[in-house]
């Protein structure tokens, strides 16, 4: 014992004595690690008028007068649009806003007068997926990750729970499809996938967008369930949504029917679709979608590509593109669904935010943001927000980061001013974990890659540093924000449960058996 408090004791003179101080110097305190002295740079955004106490005090004024005259709208909300931009946390929102322009600018739905934050855990995952939070925001009921308009009672890949009606919950399109209105979706994933399967579907799995995934799930237990695919169809939700938008065209063909089909039930289901009816109109190029005439359309499916669209970016590199933008697809939805003088519901997802932030593909994720941001817009423009409630919000956040203290106006993409310990550059955007780590670490010499060195540096699909080796980067579990314009906004200040967002909504436009402002 008293060789321990020996060794013990000298470590602490050991300590002490390394941090003494130098004769000639100030001693260092160890915050100035923590905010060191960095290089001046010019600013290149910032304006000469910012360096002045007049120009903060000024525009802190103009925004107390903005929210003094701001009247709570509380009328009936004839229509009711809800934007996800999936896997859109708040640090992708903050970098979004230096790749449009500025870090002191604003994405179109940061315009809105309310705003609140919204907690994103489910009810056995302290991080979500897509799937549960679905059921969460639009069905109003927290649930088990993996599964889609169920209650907890079931979890993920239970064929038995998912066959009991007793456990299926309904979204916000039904509510105001109950009530005289016409609802739709929009995506820029696959129809079938997890977030707009919450509009229509039932499943113990996200991943059953077809019989075949689903049969062989299931087995014997298969029998008398439904796919997403054909609950779309078919279903009691699906079969009356008027518009559905996005891509996926593989989980509705056999492969007789479409090269590229997953099915292996020989059907047709997009030809089933418009067997249905004869006002019912299938679309699948960019062109076709905007001739649509929304008088003359009764019911629009539209399908533009095999699986997820193309990211935006893909797009515009492609001269034989023919899959229309988020912005198109939500114009074209609104023309359709506002000839239904009762109103209607809209459900629109920017669903490659997620996706390119799962490949650590910064540059996408900040692009595809700045899209969602174009459709809300054109909503708001197409909208009047006395009568039309438009919310924005996400399902979830990312490990993603900005970090490094780099000077306002420098390229969001690149490298912070000042090197890491090991003398290399590091870059302002990062993530905790995700495919990127053996990128930029060196697992044989065990020392980082110089980021700048690259040759996939400044590529639209350049990879971002990741912390933790894995096959696909994580979400996160912190709060998303939340916006809202329009009759009754003012009810989503504050911080809440998710599965609250769908019940605002419903009391806002009066529809579901919820409290309402009707009542």
């Amino acid at each position: 014992m008293s060789c321990l408090k020996f060794w013990i004791g000298l470590l602490g003179l050991i300590a002490l004595a390394s941090s003494a101080a130098v004769p000639g110097k100030a001693p260092r305190d160890d915050e100035e690690l923590m905010h060191p002295h960095l290089p001046i740079s010019p600013r290149s955004r910032a304006s000469s008028a910012e360096a002045t106490q007049e120009f903060w005090h000024s525009a802190s004024k103009q925004l107390l007068r903005e929210k003094l005259s701001y009247i709570r709208n509380t009328n009936k909300a004839k229509n009711i649009i809800l934007f996800l931009g999936d896997g859109m946390g708040l640090a992708t929102l903050a970098a979004a806003r230096n790749y449009i322009g500025g870090e002191e600018l604003k994405l179109s739905f940061e315009e809105f007068p309310f705003t609140g934050l919204s907690k994103t855990y489910s009810v056995d995952k302290i991080v979500p997926d897509s799937a549960c939070t679905s059921t969460s925001y639009l069905c109003g009921v927290k649930a088990n990750y993996g599964t889609i308009g169920v209650n907890a009672h079931v979890k993920r890949g239970d064929c038995q729970a998912m066959a009991d009606e007793s456990n299926h919950v309904f979204s916000l399109g039904k509510w105001a499809m109950d009530a005289g209105k016409s609802a739709g979706l929009v995506t820029t994933t696959r129809v079938t996938h997890a977030s707009p399967s919450g509009v229509y579907a039932h499943v113990a799995d996200r991943e059953w967008e077809n019989n075949a995934v689903l049969e062989e799930a299931c087995g014997e237990l298969a029998d008398g369930l439904q796919d997403i695919a054909v609950q779309l169809i078919h279903g009691e939700v699906g079969s009356k949504l008027k518009v559905m938008l996005g891509g996926g065209k593989r989980s509705f063909y056999s492969p007789e029917h479409y090269d590229k089909g997953r099915r292996t039930d020989g059907r047709n289901l997009v030809e089933e679709f418009e067997a249905l009816d004869a006002g019912n109109s299938f679309v699948k190029t960019q062109k076709k979608l905007l001739q649509v005439n929304a008088t003359e359309t009764g019911r629009l499916l539209g399908l533009f590509s095999k699986s997820h669209m193309h990211y935006h970016m893909e797009q515009l590199a492609d001269p034989d593109n023919n899959e229309p933008t988020l912005e198109e697809m939500t114009q074209k939805a609104i023309e359709v669904l506002e000839t239904d003088e009762q109103g209607y519901f809209l459900f629109v997802e920017g669903g490659k935010i997620d996706i390119s932030h799962h490949d650590t593909m910064a540059r996408i994720a900040l692009d595809e943001t700045a899209e969602l941001s174009k459709a809300v817009r054109r909503a708001r423009e197409m909208t009047n927000p006395e009568d039309t409630l438009i919310v924005v919000t996400s399902d979830h956040s990312h490990t993603f980061s900005v970090s490094g203290y780099q000077p306002r106006g420098s390229d969001i993409f690149g490298p912070t001013k000042a090197n890491a310990k090991d003398g290399k550059p590091y870059l302002a955007l990062g993530y905790a974990n995700g495919k990127s780590f053996e990128d930029f670490y060196n697992t044989e010499t065990h020392q980082r890659e110089d980021p700048t060195s690259l040759p996939t540096v400044g590529d639209f699909d350049q990879l971002f540093p990741a912390m933790v080796p894995l096959e696909s980067e994580t979400h996160g579990g912190e709060d998303v924000g939340v916006f809202a314009s329009g009759p009754w906004a003012h009810l989503f200040t504050g911080v809440y449960e998710q599965n609250t967002i769908p019940h605002i909504m419903a009391f806002a436009a009066c529809v579901g058996d919820g409290l309402t402002a009707c009542d």
